[in-house]
């Protein structure tokens, strides 16, 4: 369908990728990879005709349709949600209002015997058949389907545009290709901005769809779900391999393997033929078998090994100062904007050491808690606390809006750096990859990967002891994420993330906290915990189940795992211990209640507030608090 002949693209001196090519079939279904600036995005506007390469050709039918989505993009304003995904079927508006002109012509005309009406039959049919191959349902419902799939609520869909932020003006972008059904989609980074739950609906759409697709995503497990082919950019070579991403993965070691290893034995066999001939060379009865092998040695085919672009973030986070016992804390929290609730009755705790996720929709409150607990934005309602020493360090999921774009790589750093750490922020820019000239780039001109990067190197320039990081692994490229979750999984301060990222929160975190339909429930487990407890095999499914209840993480039992239906149905004896937990917790908060109030007192004490009598009713509520704690934990190990 697309031929790709030849390929080369060149910034001056620097080569890009060098006389590339490939085919591109009818239904395909492709994963681009390679690192950040390896030229994935570049190939990707190359194919559908935004840019042109230094030398080369790509070969397209005329007829064939491609639909581009670029990590980064303006958006449209002044329509609405609705209105704005509708552009998607204007080409079906355009045949319908033709079909129209020509069949009022025909109806108008008298000239039944001439070739211009014959013609014009010919065009009503023709015209009518292309759109009843496009007419499946009405333009209105594939778009509603198309927009709750990806996220959007029904009462969002006769808002403006400009007032959604850019990751939800992303999905109206990548809802208008979906609904235009282009022969060729070229994503690049779909994900990026998606909940899981998004995800595994686009994974669906897209391992059905009958066009082709090619794919740039960081997100392994999607590419793996839909790709049956992965082309890799690397130093300036294109390698093909007929599997998904992980097989690939695998494969290219094998290949590097099998390379090195004939290269090896090769480099043995030229060293013991050189050796020969240094030998013999001028011993006359030697001759012929000195020439012979000298011969073989000029016709030999020398066996190179391909270079591998092994460049990764390597990096460590500083050691965090110690904090209090609580590095935050939230009851009965109500979270919102003026005129619209986020959620409410939110109880979070959080301690010194633990690596908690946030998980959920987008829009349901992720963000703004993470806002709230970094003090940029104040509850509606509710208690939000502070532990004693936290200095929070916070990676903002916007980063394109947040870093000054006339700013160079170096200056952005260099304008935050203090004390000795200036002297070395050449060494680390270098561990996000920016070396050489890159550290005068503006930050304008870096891609999303690049402006992540940069992100996240902020971070290194202080000393935090709690981690809010928001969707950090958007953009980056599969070794860097996983370099990210390695240096997180050794920070020994506290983690707040807020991510979409399977493979990336699997083994990272401890618990989790989800946010749905504006409530917020504690589950104390990693991602396939939750799913396993639940009994289900993706989060979508929680839109068919009921509401997601505070379940604790067990191994499965003998037999198999108990389903999130069991628990819920267990026998009469586990009812009576769920109903002595709900006691417990009230009772709990009630002396928790009683003893703040003891502990104002005592820290400013009046004229005639007894000091002696209240510091033994403290003791007293604490001593029931450990033992109602102690009771409460038993019986929840024993559900």
């Amino acid at each position: 369908m697309i031929s790709i002949n030849a390929l080369t693209v060149a910034f001056g001196a620097d080569v890009l990728f060098d006389n590339i090519g490939f085919n591109l079939d009818d239904g395909e279904k492709i994963g681009l990879a390679g690192k950040n600036g390896a030229g994935k995005s570049t190939l990707l506007k190359i194919i559908c005709g935004q840019m042109a390469p230094t030398s080369g050709s790509v070969d397209k039918p005329k007829d064939v349709t491609c639909g581009y989505l670029p990590q980064i993009m303006s958006h449209n304003k002044g329509k609405t949600v609705l209105e704005e995904v509708m552009t998607a079927f204007q080409s079906r508006f355009d045949l319908e209002h033709e079909l129209a002109v020509a069949t009022e012509q025909l109806a108008s005309r008298t000239d039944y015997e001439s070739d211009d009406y014959a013609k014009l039959i010919e065009k009503v049919n023709s015209l009518s058949d292309r759109l009843s191959v496009e007419e499946s349902e009405p333009p209105q419902v594939s778009a509603g389907k198309v927009l709750r799939g990806l996220g959007f609520r029904e009462e969002d869909f006769g808002k403006n545009t400009e007032t959604f932020s850019q990751g939800w003006n992303m999905r109206m972008e990548l809802a208008k290709i979906l609904l235009a059904r282009p022969d060729v989609m070229l994503l690049d980074e779909p994900t990026n901005h998606l909940d899981i739950e998004s995800i595994e609906w686009l994974e669906r759409f897209l391992k059905n769809y009958k066009g082709a697709v090619v794919l740039v995503s960081h997100d392994r497990r999607f590419l793996d779900n839909i790709t049956t082919r992965t082309l890799e950019l690397s130093l300036g070579k294109l390698y093909d391999y007929k599997v998904p991403y992980s097989k690939y993965l695998e494969l290219r070691q094998e290949r590097i393997q099998q390379q090195l290893a004939a290269y090896q034995n090769q480099q043995r066999m030229i060293e013991k033929t050189e050796e020969f001939i240094e030998r013999f060379r001028y011993k006359a009865t030697k001759a012929n078998q000195v020439q012979s092998r000298i011969k073989a040695l000029d016709r030999l085919d020398r066996i190179e090994v391909d270079e591998t672009d092994l460049s990764a973030i390597s990096f460590k986070f500083p050691p965090a100062q110690r904090c209090g016992d609580i590095v935050y804390k939230a009851v009965d929290l109500t979270a919102g904007y003026p005129g619209k609730t986020v959620f409410t009755g939110a109880d979070i705790e959080i301690k010194r050491g633990e690596k908690v996720a946030f998980v959920g929709r987008n829009g349901e409150g992720k963000t703004t808690q993470l806002r709230i607990i970094e003090g940029e934005l104040q509850p509606v309602a509710g208690e939000s606390r502070v532990g004693h020493n936290v200095n929070f360090g916070y990676y903002a999921q916007n980063q394109e809006d947040i870093l000054d774009k006339t700013d160079t790589v170096f200056g952005t750093l260099d304008r935050i750096a203090v004390g000795d750490i200036r002297t070395k922020l050449r060494d680390l820019l270098a561990q996000f990859l920016f070396r050489g000239d890159d550290i005068d780039k503006r930050v304008s001109v870096l891609s999303g990967g690049e402006r992540a990067r940069l992100g996240m190197a902020k971070l290194m320039l202080g000393s935090f002891n709690c981690l809010l990081l928001d969707e950090p692994t958007n953009h980056m490229d599969i070794r860097s994420k996983e370099m990210l979750k390695k240096a997180l999984k050794a920070y020994d301060g506290t983690l707040i993330v807020v991510s979409h990222d399977r493979d990336f929160l699997d083994g990272l975190v401890d618990r989790l906290f989800v946010f749905r339909d504006g409530k917020v429930k504690e589950f104390p487990g990693d991602v396939n915990d939750f799913l396993r407890a639940l009994d289900m095999s993706s989060l979508s499914e929680l839109d068919r189940k009921a509401p997601v209840a505070a379940v604790p993480a067990k191994p499965a039992p003998e037999g198999g795992q108990k389903s999130y239906q069991t628990m819920k149905n267990e026998n009469r004896e586990q009812k009576k211990i769920q109903n002595r937990i709900a006691f417990l917790e009230a009772e709990s908060d009630k002396i928790s209640a009683r003893m703040k109030k003891i502990e104002a007192v005592l820290s400013a004490p009046g004229d005639g507030d007894d000091i002696m009598e209240l510091t033994r009713e403290y003791l007293e509520l604490k001593r029931d608090l450990d033992a109602k704690t102690q009771e409460w934990e038993r019986l929840v190990e024993s559900i």
